[in-house]
């Protein structure tokens, strides 16, 4: 596994973080934005030119967004011991997920267009898949490629398709991921909703009042059970489940009916009873929407909710990312049998009454369930059982 947020550039500190319950949400401080003392986010306090200085990556129109994909793949492909052998062979996939890309130099694009040259440098990095074809250049991935674009389901899909692509037979292993950076285009897209918050988010919280946009990456490798011998296992991927209900482009239908199928079809994958879930990391984006419903569609499915909390009180939403980020949180609290306090809650939502996780807890986890749904209704729960 690979990781890189605003609470950590590595998966132990971002552990660490996660077990002392700190926010990495805080005021924007670099890139120029208007909002910078208005909207807090969950940014990655490394400038772009240091980080493409410790990453090694000069290559002409490299964007922030494929440097903290390295960063993440980087670590990912070390910690599960992959060779360069491995890596290109055309039984190794490739899926990322994205939901920005190179829109984070937007700007520069503009100002590159109205100048009478031979084009801007940052054009090939505009494209949604870039992300993942500089990664597939700059390490030779030599078996499926794919970018998924979902909204905030995007790297929970994913790692589904990566899981399918090894169960039906045409990989071996995939590296599966995603990555998001802030951008204007986002915060002015996300403030045209209504829905970012002034203050840190607060999910589940009956006075929440939106979401913190944030910005990281996370890789995990993917491999057949029968390849791994000797190989240390975090967890295996047992289930999964997408739906769609296109009820709103960016709403959640009352009763929670995108996110009810989506974890009803993960539980049927793994077949497992709602009574197996012993915790969720919950999509909990803190808006007054999506914590509702998610809330009602855990309601309708559980006899009696699991534990649960969000993590994006801690990284803010990092989009395409998300999915990915909060997999390798539900697969820490898999290994290290425990899990993470919410934080910024105090008052339960009055229709629900479903409080979250308060205080570092350790006790026995075998199935864990991740959730990623995304504008349009594309909604994804994934579930990590214990190896």
């Amino acid at each position: 596994m690979g990781i890189i947020t605003a609470i950590g550039d590595n998966v132990e500190t971002n552990r660490q973080s996660l077990i002392h319950g700190k926010c990495g949400i805080s005021a924007i401080t670099l890139f120029p934005t208007k909002y910078a003392g208005v909207l807090p986010a969950g940014e990655i306090k490394i400038e772009t030119k240091e980080l493409s200085k410790k990453l090694n990556a000069h290559e002409r129109g490299v964007t922030r967004t494929e440097l903290l994909a390295l960063h993440a793949f980087r670590e990912a492909v070390a910690d599960a011991g992959l060779s360069n052998t491995e890596i290109s062979s055309v039984n190794t996939g490739l899926i990322g997920a994205t939901t920005v890309g190179g829109m984070c130099l937007t700007d520069e694009l503009y100002h590159d267009a109205n100048k009478n040259d031979d084009g801007s440098e940052y054009l090939s990095s505009y494209d949604c898949g870039s992300s993942t074809l500089y990664l597939q250049s700059k390490y030779k991935v030599g078996g499926i490629i794919n970018t998924i674009n979902t909204a905030c389901s995007s790297s929970a899909n994913a790692i589904m398709y990566g899981a399918r692509l090894i169960k039906n037979g045409l990989a071996n292993r995939v590296i599966a991921g995603g990555v998001d950076s802030l951008a204007k285009f986002t915060i002015n897209g996300f403030n045209s909703l209504h829905i970012l918050s002034k203050q840190p988010c607060r999910p589940f919280d009956r006075e929440r009042q939106g979401l913190n946009l944030g910005e990281g990456a996370a890789f995990i490798v993917l491999e057949k059970e029968e390849d791994c011998n000797g190989k240390k296992i975090y967890a295996e991927v047992s289930g999964y489940g997408n739906s769609n209900d296109a009820f709103h482009p960016s709403s959640i239908s009352d009763d929670g009916e995108g996110p009810f199928l989506s974890m009803q079809r993960a539980l049927n994958e793994a077949a497992l009873s709602p009574a197996d879930i012993n915790f969720i990391n919950a999509h909990g984006t803190a808006t007054e929407n999506n914590d509702e419903t998610e809330s009602r569609a855990m309601l309708r499915l559980f006899d009696q909710p699991p534990l649960f909390t969000s993590t994006k009180g801690n990284t803010g939403h990092t989009l395409g990312a998300a999915g990915a980020v909060e997999a390798i949180y539900s697969i820490l609290n898999l290994y290290h049998q425990e899990i993470y306090p919410a934080i910024n809650f105090s008052v339960p939502i009055e229709s629900t009454g479903l409080k979250p996780v308060q205080q570092y807890t350790q006790l026995q986890l075998n199935h864990i369930m991740s959730n990623s749904f995304g504008f349009g209704g594309n909604c994804t729960s994934l579930i990590f059982s214990k190896s």
